[in-house]
């Protein structure tokens, strides 16, 4: 799964989500409800994502890591958007700091090497959650118009999605009957079949068809829109694409 992004290009996308969830966390305030995380306020949004910066540093960094402890930290911080920025300030030097061949634990499908997989992955994290935080300002499901994020960004985390999340064994994605679902971004000239069955999902990328119909491209669910737009739905941040619900239950992300 080599990703769509330089490293560099992560590190710039963290530090651009980061930036917009203290913004955004600011704005709402931290008793607010997160829409997009019901059972969530700001301030325990913000305890989440501090607490996996601060993970994610200690397994760079290869230090003991106790991600209970940071949750616990997060939320009884004084500041929790200062503590937030403090964490991902520490998360961006690891990752600058990591040599090239560092030999750490990744945990996506076929990841590409422990420092790509590492900035990738909380680039995505953190661009997530700043969408949960910009949810709470708005006390809606945001839309791409709603948000500043760069198509290549979001292309790149329907990757991770597609390819790196929904095909480990533990996923969730699964039919009885075998079906394939299609994504194809606007404008973009990739696309991605995900083949659903009882086992893994098999995710296979490349460019598109170039076939509308349904049925003559061999896929039952055929998934459209801009790239953000795709981006924010697929990984259940928007409502703006129309995905089932059943793919809502079967492909979310969890922290356990």
């Amino acid at each position: 799964m080599p990703t769509l992004l330089t490293m560099p290009q992560h590190l710039d996308g963290l530090r651009a989500a980061t930036v917009a969830l203290a913004r955004y966390a600011d704005r709402a305030g931290l008793g607010a409800p997160v829409p997009t995380t019901p059972d969530w306020t700001v301030r325990r949004l913000l305890a989440h994502q501090g607490m996996v910066h601060r993970w994610a540093t200690r397994i760079l960094r290869g230090e003991p890591a106790a991600p209970d402890a940071f949750g616990a930290e997060g939320l009884a911080a004084p500041d929790p958007v200062e503590w937030l920025r403090e964490g991902a300030v520490d998360l961006a030097a690891a990752l600058h700091e990591a040599p090239d061949d560092l030999d750490v634990v990744v945990f996506l499908a076929d990841a590409p090497a422990p420092v790509c997989f590492w900035a990738r992955r909380q680039c995505h994290e953190t661009t997530v959650h700043a969408v949960d935080a910009l949810s709470a300002v708005l006390g809606r499901l945001p839309r791409a118009a709603d948000i500043e994020i760069g198509d290549e960004l979001a292309l790149d985390g329907i990757d991770e999605l597609l390819c790196g999340f929904l095909t480990r064994p533990r996923s969730r994605l699964r039919a009885e009957e075998p079906m394939t679902i299609e994504v194809r971004p606007d404008g973009s000239g990739r696309t991605w079949r995900v083949e659903v069955g009882p086992g893994p999902a098999v995710t296979r990328c490349g460019p598109p068809d170039g076939v509308d119909d349904r049925r003559r491209a061999g896929a039952d669910v055929v998934l459209r829109g801009t790239p953000v737009a795709l981006y924010l739905s697929l990984w259940n941040r928007s409502d703006e694409v129309d995905v089932s619900q059943g793919w809502r239950d079967a492909s979310a992300i969890t922290w356990d």
